[in-house]
């Protein structure tokens, strides 16, 4: 099983600390770095190759990492020279990919089972597949529903669910044709066309732990739950 890391981001919500460290570097707990855990995650899930899309101070994450064997892992890199999206990297090494892989961003703190996500996207026929996780957005407003200038409905700070994507997800190689490489491509132009096309994408829903890292709250966050949930992220450490 292969993987694609996506590790070139400028990390600019989680200033200070990516100022001097790529954001997939930032230390968790005492020993790890982000992007040390889900390398030790994709070996232990049975995952043998990895590429790591590299871009802003990606020569740190070169010399972190190296080739991959400490962890048990075959790692190789393609560098970013200009911003290309959150998919864009992708097309740039189209011709090295398998026919069927997995595409992760590499700031997620998560104990999803990556093997099982791939299998499913191989066993679908879908193009795409989305893992998920439920989100609950609260808003702070009473929300008014009008109708040519007439309220006709009322709801005191209601409450909406959704599904959001957890920056990881099953590809089909044959799902970038069309696109040329060294040009940008989004995550959301990618949905859309796909969704334009009538083949839509595969959702993956997931119920477990899981954490973006983004913004100094959620690294904070991170950093205080780690402690309790290392034997849940990093099972056999």
């Amino acid at each position: 099983m292969y993987a694609v890391i996506m590790a070139g981001g400028k990390g600019v919500r989680l200033r200070p600390y990516t100022t001097t460290l790529p954001k997939p570097l930032v230390p968790i707990g005492d020993q790890h770095a982000i992007l040390e855990i889900v390398l030790r995650q994709l070996a232990s899930a049975g995952f043998t190759g990895c590429t790591i899309a590299i871009g802003h101070l990606g020569e740190i994450i070169r010399a972190y990492v190296g080739d991959g064997s400490q962890w048990g892992l075959r790692v190789d890199y393609s560098t970013e020279e200009s911003p290309l999206g959150t998919m864009g990297p992708l097309l740039t090494m189209r011709e090295r990919l398998p026919e069927h892989f997995l595409v992760m961003n590499g700031d997620i703190l998560t104990d999803l089972d990556y093997a099982d996500v791939l299998h499913s996207h191989q066993s679908s026929g879908a193009p795409l597949t989305i893992a998920t996780y439920a989100r609950q957005v609260r808003i702070d407003f009473g929300v008014l529903t009008t109708d040519a200038s007439k309220v006709v409905g009322f709801t005191e700070k209601p409450s909406l669910d959704y599904r959001v994507s957890m920056g990881v997800y099953g590809l089909t190689r044959a799902t970038l044709d069309g696109y040329t490489a060294g040009l940008p491509l989004g995550f959301d132009e990618l949905v859309l066309d796909l969704l334009g096309s009538g083949n839509p994408p595969l959702a993956y829903d997931f119920d477990g732990y899981w954490l973006d890292i983004g913004r100094p709250d959620d690294y904070d966050r991170a950093n205080a739950e780690f402690t309790s949930r290392k034997s849940l992220l990093l099972k056999g450490a």
